[in-house]
């Protein structure tokens, strides 16, 4: 089997967290899977690191120990992670926040954080985007950092969080620009890393209206090889196919998958290394990429010079733990 792990601690404690993980694969005697490995927050920049040296240490002693990661310098998640979790336990957030009394206690914690929660952009606000609104009248919110939707309301940033999420009393999807480039690069060399999105896919036609995602939904694998490919050379052409499709196929035991091999199936991408590229931003995320022409999924071509033909040939793939009934 595989342990797939959320680590505990993608900041402070990265280090750590990365040690409880390895010490979960070694007693379990499994293989450990870091999801989207990242370092958060400019402080904990260099934890990268000796995080790394942890994991390669690990697979110096047999430990069978990888991870994937997408690749761009902002995470994605809800607004709420800049709330301390006992704020948010028991589902009492938005009745905590109407109490005078909490409300002062959760903006205290926030402003100085205790350390015993990860505390994402508290630190730095200005690094906080807000996306996902419903309510019309926070729209024009969009595309802002925290900073400056707080400057536009008249609040500090902590109450402008507060006052946001009561008046969309839901999740909004926020952008978090807490990584630093450098380490994405290096994270791309690495011969165990895979890469992912850690996000759906869509499509413009009936996505556009439900807001912005963060770009990855649509050019992780092209900005990979569009970007850091043709443009930076961070890694090579057959490196970075690798780590797209046999590297994860293999992982998930997926052993018709991943490969351009009589017998397996015929999932094939046909692209222009000279053109490929990403076009989706944070500003405006549902814009297909560039320079794909070809792709066949189970042998059958679902898009041909550019255009979707209608085919519809996908099917559930699972791994082989999966029971029969």
């Amino acid at each position: 089997g595989v342990y797939i792990t959320h680590i505990r601690s993608e900041a402070e404690r990265l280090v750590e967290a990365m040690e409880e993980a390895i010490e979960i694969g070694r007693r379990a005697n499994v293989a450990v899977e870091v999801y989207h490995l990242k370092a958060a927050g400019k402080p904990n920049w260099p934890l990268m690191e000796p995080a790394i040296a942890r994991i390669e240490q690990a697979r110096a002693q047999g430990i069978d120990i990888t991870a994937d990661m997408y690749p761009y310098a902002a995470s994605g998640t809800g607004l709420t992670a800049v709330v301390p979790p006992w704020a948010q336990a028991d589902d009492k957030l938005f009745e905590n926040l109407r109490d005078p009394e909490m409300r002062a206690r959760i903006k205290q914690e926030m402003l100085e954080p205790s350390g015993d929660w990860e505390a994402m952009g508290s630190r730095d606000p200005s690094s906080v985007m807000p996306i996902g609104f419903q309510k019309e009248e926070n729209k024009q919110y969009v595309g802002q950092r925290l900073t400056e939707i707080a400057a536009a309301r008249g609040q500090d940033w902590v109450d402008t969080v507060f006052d946001l999420l009561l008046s969309e009393e839901q999740r909004i999807g926020t952008i978090y620009f807490s990584m630093s480039e450098a380490n994405v690069r290096h994270q791309l060399q690495l011969p165990w890393i895979k890469i992912s999105t850690d996000a759906g896919g869509y499509d413009p036609e009936w996505a556009l209206p439900l807001g912005p995602v963060h770009p990855r939904s649509y050019g992780t694998y092209t900005r990979v090889l569009g970007k850091y490919v043709r443009e930076e050379k961070v890694l090579t052409l057959e490196d970075a196919i690798r780590k797209m499709t046999w590297s994860v196929a293999a992982r998930l035991g997926l052993r018709d998958r991943g490969l351009l091999k009589e017998g397996t199936y015929a999932d094939v991408v046909l692209f222009d290394p000279a053109t490929v590229a990403d076009r989706a931003t944070f500003e405006e995320p549902h814009q297909l990429s560039t320079g794909v022409r070809d792709v066949w999924v189970n042998g059958v071509r679902v898009l041909e010079n550019g255009e979707h033909p209608g085919a519809n040939p996908a099917r559930f793939v699972a791994g082989p733990g999966r029971r029969k009934s």
